[in-house]
C-alpha cells in the first residue's frame, strides 16, 4: 500500500510539480491551499505532511500546534524564512524537520523516505522501560513521572527515546539531531543543545534527578 503525503501550500505550481513528482514514484498525494482545509485534510491522517510556514487564513506553525496531539506523523514545513529563530519556532512548535525553499526534490524525497522508514521502526516497538519515578512507553509515544504525562513536543519525546533506549553510551548532538530527524544534521547542531534544555526544564519540574548527562566537549547521554 502506497504512503500518502499531504502538501500544503499557497503556491499552486508548486503543489502541481510536487502532486506529479510524488506520484509518479507511487504515493498517494493529496493537497490544500490554506491553513483551514490543511486542518480538514489532516482528519484523513496522512503518512507525512509538507507543511508551507506562510500560508492564508492559518498559517503553517498554528496549524501544525492545532494538529500536533492529533496526528504522530512527520511533518516537515516548506519555507523561504531561512533565519535560526524562524526554524527554532518551527521546530518547538512540534515539527520534524525544515527544508528551505528553493529545495531539490532529490533531497525532499530522501528526507521524506528517511522520516517515513523512521516510523516505520518506531511503530515496531512495543515496550516500556522504567527509570525511577519516570517510565517511557515507546508504543503510546508517551514519558511520565508518577502517573502524570510530560507534556513534550515529538522532537522533546524522540530524542528521550534515542537516549533511554541507549543508556550509558555518548552521542554528539549531530548524532542525535540525525537520529531522530532522520538526515542530514550538519549545521543543526543547535537544535539539540535547545530541545535538551527544554527536556531537562520539564523534567526538573517533577522530579529532582537529572537523565540526561552533557558530557563536555563529546555530547549526551542517558544516566543508567
Amino acid at each position: 500500500m502506497s504512503n500518502t503525503i499531504l502538501i500544503a501550500d499557497d503556491d499552486r505550481e508548486l503543489l502541481k510539480m510536487l502532486r506529479s513528482f510524488f506520484e509518479i514514484r507511487k504515493y498517494t498525494v493529496i493537497t490544500a491551499e490554506n491553513g483551514i482545509k490543511t486542518l480538514k485534510m489532516a482528519e484523513g491522517n496522512p503518512d507525512i505532511i509538507l507543511l508551507d510556514v506562510n500560508m492564508p487564513c492559518i498559517d503553517g506553525m498554528e496549524v501544525c500546534r492545532l494538529i500536533r496531539d492529533q496526528v504522530s506523523c512527520p511533518i516537515l514545513f516548506l519555507t523561504a524564512r531561512a533565519e535560526e529563530q524562524d526554524r527554532v519556532n518551527g521546530l518547538m512548535s512540534g515539527g520534524d524537520d525544515y527544508i528551505l525553499k528553493p529545495f531539490s526534490l532529490k533531497e525532499l524525497e530522501a528526507r521524506i523516505k528517511s522520516h517515513l522508514r523512521r516510523e516505520e521502526r518506531v511503530r515496531g516497538k512495543t515496550s516500556c522501560r522504567f527509570y525511577g519515578k519516570l517510565s517511557v512507553d515507546y508504543a503510546a509515544k508517551k514519558v511520565k513521572v508518577g502517573e502524570e504525562a510530560l507534556e513534550l513536543t515529538k522532537l522533546e519525546y524522540e530524542i528521550i527515546e534515542f537516549l533511554s533506549m541507549n543508556p550509558g553510551i555518548v552521542f554528539d548532538k549531530e548524532r542525535i539531531y540525525e537520529r531522530v530527524c532522520g538526515y542530514d544534521a550538519e549545521g543543526e547542531s543547535w537544535v539539540v543543545t535547545e530541545l535538551i534544555r527544554r527536556i531537562r526544564n520539564k523534567l526538573k519540574e517533577r522530579t529532582d534527578r537529572d537523565y540526561i548527562e552533557t558530557v563536555w566537549g563529546m555530547g549526551y547521554r542517558w544516566k543508567k
